[in-house]
C-alpha cells in the first residue's frame, strides 16, 4: 500500500513538473510572437532627481506620481558612440534604431549614410511601421523638428536643418503629427495662425501647410479646435505655435517680458495623446506613439526651476493618460526614457528655520551653486505638498550646470511585455523592447 502510495505521489510530481514546464514554453512563445501597441513617453532631461522634486511639489514627500506607478523599472545607460552624456538627436537616433551613434548624428551614419537599423534595414522603427501599414504619431511640446520625436521620421545631416526635416516629417507618411514649429512650415513672408509673416523662415518656396493638406491631413492650431475632432480623422497636422509651445527663458527674462510658461491655447501632451490614441484605436491595427515632453529639458538646460517642474508635470499626467488606456487595452506598451539630466538638477531640502515660508532663499550654495526658489534666483522657497501627516516643507533647487549630464536616468515600462525590462539597461534596449512588442520579433544584441 505504501508503495503504491508513493508511485501516486511521484507519479503527480512528475505530472506537475512535466505541466510546468510545457506551460512556461508557451507562455514565452505567446510573448515572443505576439503583437501590441506601443507608447513612448521621452520626458527629455529628466533624471531621478527631476522626478523625485516633481513628486515632493505636488504630491507631496509620501505621494506617488503616475509615473511612480509603473510596474517596472531599469538604469538607463545613455552614452553615445564617442562620448558619455546623451545628446538629443544622438539619444533619439539611438530609441528610434537600437544602434549606438556618435552625439551629432541625425539619422546619419560617420559616412553620411542612414544608420541601419538593429533589425537589419536603413529605416527607423516609426519608418518600418509605417511600411508595414502600422498606425504611428508623433507628438511634441516643442517645433515638431525637436530630435526626440523628429529623429524618427527624419534624417539630415546637422540637428539644425529645421526646414528640411520639418518637410521629411510632413512627407513621411504618419497618422497624427502634433507639435509646435509653424515657422518652419511656412515661406518667408507669408503669415500663418501663430506665425507673422517676418517670422516664417522657409527659403524653398513651400507651404507645408498646404502640402499637408492635399496628402489627407486635417489641419488644427489651438487646443479646442484639438479636442472637437472626430475619432474617425484619418491624418491629422497639429500645428499649436510658431515656435514651441513653451517659453524656454529663465524665470526672470519671462518676468520681465511679460510670458507664461506654456503658450496659452496650446494643448498640453497629455491632451494630445488622449486625443491620438482616440483616433488611432480605430483603425484596427497596432500602433506606435512617440510623444516627447521637450520643455522639461529646455526649461532645465536655462535653470528655469519651476518651468522644468511644471513640464515634468505635464509628461507626468501623459503617463497618466497612457495608463488609462492601458487598463483597456492590455495589449499595449507604455516605455520611458530619457536620455540625459538637464542642468544637473538636485533638491536642497532644509527645515522651516533655514529656510523660512516668507524669506527669500540664498542665492547660492556654500559651494557656489545656483540655487531657485519657485520663481527664480533669490526668491521665497518651493513649498511640498502635503504629507501624510498634513506637514508641508521647504524647498529649493540647486543646479550643477547649463548643459546635459549622464545624470541618473530610470527607464520605466508598464503594461504588455514590461516585465522586460529590469535591471539595468543600455539606450538600445529600448529600441529592442518596443520592436518585440510592435513587430512581435525577439532582436538580438548589437
Amino acid at each position: 500500500m505504501l508503495r503504491r502510495l508513493n508511485q501516486k505521489v511521484i507519479g503527480f510530481l512528475l505530472l506537475a513538473v512535466i505541466s510546468v514546464l510545457s506551460y512556461t514554453p508557451h507562455i514565452l512563445a505567446n510573448n515572443t510572437s505576439s503583437q501590441g501597441n506601443v507608447i513612448f513617453i521621452h520626458p527629455d532631461g529628466t533624471s531621478a532627481a527631476h522626478w523625485g522634486a516633481t513628486r515632493i511639489l505636488y504630491t507631496g514627500p509620501d505621494g506617488r506620481l503616475n509615473w511612480d506607478q509603473m510596474s517596472n523599472l531599469a538604469v538607463y545607460l545613455g552614452h553615445m558612440k564617442n562620448q558619455l552624456s546623451g545628446t538629443s538627436n544622438g539619444g533619439a537616433v539611438t530609441h528610434a534604431t537600437g544602434v549606438k551613434v556618435n552625439a551629432d548624428s541625425f539619422g546619419l551614419d560617420e559616412n553620411g549614410k542612414p544608420v541601419v537599423a538593429l533589425s537589419g534595414k536603413p529605416q527607423t522603427i516609426m519608418e518600418e511601421a509605417i511600411k508595414a501599414g502600422k498606425g504611428t504619431a508623433i507628438i511634441n511640446s516643442g517645433m515638431i523638428h525637436e530630435p526626440g520625436t523628429g529623429a524618427f521620421l527624419a534624417k539630415s545631416s546637422s540637428r539644425r536643418n529645421f526646414a528640411d526635416i520639418t518637410k521629411q516629417i510632413v512627407e513621411s507618411g504618419a497618422d497624427v503629427i502634433l507639435g509646435g514649429g509653424e515657422m518652419w512650415y511656412l515661406p518667408k513672408g507669408v503669415a500663418g495662425r501663430h506665425s507673422t509673416a517676418s517670422q516664417s523662415q522657409r527659403t524653398d518656396g513651400l507651404n507645408l501647410v498646404e502640402i499637408a493638406k492635399k496628402k489627407g491631413y486635417t489641419v488644427v492650431y489651438t487646443r479646442d479646435e484639438l479636442l472637437k475632432l472626430p475619432t474617425n480623422t484619418k491624418k491629422v497636422l497639429g500645428i499649436f505655435a510658431a515656435d514651441d509651445t513653451y517659453n524656454d527663458e529663465t524665470e526672470e527674462n519671462l518676468k520681465q517680458r511679460n510670458l507664461p510658461l506654456y503658450v496659452a491655447t496650446a494643448p498640453t501632451v497629455g491632451e494630445q495623446l488622449d486625443v491620438t490614441l482616440k483616433i488611432l484605436s480605430q483603425k484596427g491595427k497596432n500602433f506606435l506613439i512617440v510623444l516627447e515632453e521637450e520643455g522639461s529639458d529646455n526649461f532645465g538646460n536655462y535653470n528655469n526651476a519651476i518651468g522644468c517642474l511644471t513640464a515634468l508635470k505635464r509628461a507626468d499626467d501623459a503617463v497618466g493618460v497612457a495608463m488609462k488606456f492601458i487598463e483597456k487595452n492590455p495589449n499595449t506598451l507604455l516605455v520611458t526614457a530619457a536620455d540625459s539630466d538637464a542642468g544637473g538638477l538636485e533638491l536642497v531640502g532644509a527645515t522651516e528655520k533655514d529656510f523660512p515660508f516668507n524669506k527669500p532663499l540664498p542665492e547660492k550654495g556654500k559651494n557656489g551653486a545656483p540655487w531657485d526658489g519657485k520663481e527664480g534666483t533669490s526668491t521665497l522657497p518651493f513649498i511640498s505638498a502635503p504629507d501624510k501627516q498634513g506637514r508641508r516643507f521647504p524647498f529649493a533647487i540647486s543646479w550643477s550646470g547649463f548643459g546635459d549630464n549622464a545624470g541618473g536616468i530610470i527607464a520605466k515600462a508598464h503594461g504588455f511585455n514590461a516585465g522586460l525590462l529590469n535591471g539595468t539597461v543600455d539606450n538600445t534596449d529600448i529600441y529592442r523592447l518596443m520592436y518585440r512588442t510592435l513587430f512581435g520579433k525577439e532582436l538580438g544584441q548589437n
